[in-house]
């Protein structure tokens, strides 16, 4: 019997409602499996920021820290200003448990239909690697004259030598376990951001030397939005910095279905701190309370969970059971072209788990 002790930030909107599916697709699946779960609510997001002027409390790292994995729905609110449930609940917990590495699969599963014509099953599978501590999302700046005519912000990105290079050897590492085209891209934009992106480009080079086994690419970032959506085909790993995997990430999903099929791990590949696993959407506040929010991003995110515990078998039962709901096609939420509930598909994957 294996137990783990995982803290649920259920957050915001519809983050409340799919975690619910993804803790009893978890439970299910740990019945199974010999899996003790024992999962520790934290009740912080918008809601806790209203009442109490801060997204989280000021012990609450050191309250997560006590955990095996972060169980994350979503933050966000229409009434607050996204940077402040950005910077006061995810980055905080990414930097301080040094969550270095966010990857985020984009696959085309059987029985989904991409915008992108002529794609079918498996023939786009990729996963982005994206920088998750420094980069552009490094927080260096500051205000000159606020709320003046002349008010000046100044924003920098963060590139240090080993922030690329431990960010770019992950990449490759997993293109050796993928073991499929066994490619890996790098995003740049160094013809204009002639400092921060080159050292990111030299630490590529360094790296790719020790991988000779892996085919590589580099691209613009610009060129990358265009090729992922004309031949997506052509990518296996795609490892960029922090803005340009978050973007990325957002036409990889969209264009193997939907945002709703987006799972994510921010991860210690180090295994020092715990790991946060989440769906890549954000709360979408205009379908909260619905019911009919896509739960299995969550679900995916926590068999993602399960694999970074090392609990290989049961991470591929929940993979497969996903899957087999999605194929069949008769229970599935309104973004995927059906009329389920999100309760429905929960329930969908825990049948399908037998």
């Amino acid at each position: 019997m294996s137990e783990y002790n995982i803290s649920v930030i259920r957050g915001d909107g519809i983050g409340i409602e799919v975690v619910e599916e993804g803790i009893k697709v978890l439970n299910a699946v740990g019945g199974e499996y010999g899996i003790d779960w024992n999962w520790v609510e934290h009740p912080w997001g918008s809601d806790y920021y209203m009442e109490n002027g801060t997204v989280m409390p000021s012990d609450g790292l050191d309250t997560l820290s006590e955990s095996d994995g972060i169980f994350l729905g979503a933050v966000g609110h229409p009434d607050i200003q996204d940077h402040i449930t950005l910077g006061g609940l995810l980055l905080p917990i990414r930097r301080s448990f040094d969550q270095y590495v966010c990857e985020r699969p984009s696959v085309l599963y059987e029985g989904i239909t991409s915008p992108l014509e002529g794609y079918g099953p498996g023939e786009i599978d990729m996963v982005v690697v994206r920088e998750n501590t420094e980069g552009e999302y490094a927080d260096v700046g500051g205000f000159v004259y606020p709320d003046f005519p002349e008010e000046l912000g100044i924003q920098s990105a963060v590139f240090t030598r080993k922030g690329c290079e431990r960010i770019i050897r992950h990449a490759f590492e997993l293109a050796r376990r993928r073991n499929k085209a066994r490619h890996v891209t790098s995003i740049t934009k160094s013809n204009a951001l002639g400092y921060g992106m080159l050292v990111w480009d030299r630490a590529f080079d360094r790296v790719a030397e020790d991988y000779p086994d892996i085919e590589t690419g580099s691209l613009l970032i610009d060129a990358a939005c265009m090729d992922f959506i004309r031949r997506p085909e052509s990518f296996d790993v795609v490892v960029g910095s922090n803005l340009f995997g978050d973007i990325l990430t957002d036409i990889g999903a969209i264009i193997t279905g939907s945002m709703g099929l987006a799972p994510s791990g921010n991860i210690d590949p180090e295994r020092r701190y715990p790991s946060m696993f989440e769906p890549v959407h954000g709360s979408a506040p205009d379908i909260t309370g619905q019911g009919i929010a896509n739960p299995l991003a969550t679900i995916l995110s926590g068999a993602m969970m399960l694999r970074h515990l090392g609990e290989e078998a049961a991470a591929e039962s929940v993979e497969k059971a996903s899957l087999r709901v999605v194929a069949l096609g008769e229970t599935l939420t309104p973004d995927l072209g059906g009329t389920s509930r999100t309760e429905d598909v929960g329930d969908a994957v825990v049948a399908a788990l037998t």
